[in-house]
């Protein structure tokens, strides 16, 4: 009928003059452990790929016989300093997601330290800079790991306050081919970490679902 009609026209004329006092409808994603964990295994990738030029830049700057595609030398006892990623990989991947986590935390944490005592050392500004720079990334990969171990709740191990004045708990080296073969080995250990962490957070990853999209009414005007 056409009262009805007209009686329905007048109710959404009213509707669409109060749109204002209306709850307005957002749209907006909850960052939650998934999307932090996809973060930080991109972060890791970059790295791994950062890595690789810088490596080839230093080993140039070593010298031979560092430089050479089949150097690999026996690891030597001042290495062990270092922390090892050579770890039995059945024996790693059982340990729980919070055991590998603190060991990326630990293990990035200590080798930044080494890293920045590193570009406190080399000779050239290019290298210095790419060092600066591999450095910052790597900081934000500690932090990053942590915001992972967070958002899991996950307590954050300890870990060094800041970058030591020499290598942590060890003479410098007594001569420069040792010392070269510390910074060879530091690196050599960076990129199996970096490798060994990209396969920890791509199976994270696969475990934690990602972010959720949510809707949230946000009442205004009441």
């Amino acid at each position: 009928p056409a009262g009805d009609s007209w009686g329905i026209f007048t109710f959404l004329c009213a509707a669409l003059c109060n749109l204002p006092a209306l709850p307005a409808l957002n749209c907006s994603e909850e960052l939650g452990a998934g999307q932090s964990i996809q973060q930080t295994y991109d972060l890791t990738r970059y790295l791994e790929h950062q890595l690789r030029t810088l490596a080839g830049t230093y080993l140039n700057y070593l010298g031979p016989p560092f430089n050479e595609p089949d150097f690999n030398p026996p690891r030597l006892a001042r290495a062990e300093r270092v922390p090892s990623a050579t770890v039995d990989l059945d024996l790693w991947r059982g340990l729980t997601d919070n055991a590998r986590l603190a060991a990326n935390y630990r293990a990035y944490s200590r080798l930044l330290c080494y890293l920045r005592v590193l570009d406190g050392q080399v000779g050239t500004a290019e290298l210095r800079h790419r060092l600066a720079h591999f450095c910052a990334s790597l900081q934000g990969l500690v932090l990053s790991i942590g915001g992972v171990m967070s958002s899991l709740g996950y307590p954050l191990p300890a870990g060094p306050a800041g970058p030591p004045a020499g290598p942590p708990g060890t003479a410098p080296a007594p001569n420069d081919f040792l010392k070269k073969m510390d910074d060879f080995w530091l690196l050599k250990e960076l990129q199996t970490w970096l490798w060994r962490s990209a396969k920890d957070f791509n199976r994270l990853k696969k475990k934690v679902p990602p972010a959720v999209v949510t809707l949230r009414l946000e009442a205004r005007g009441f």
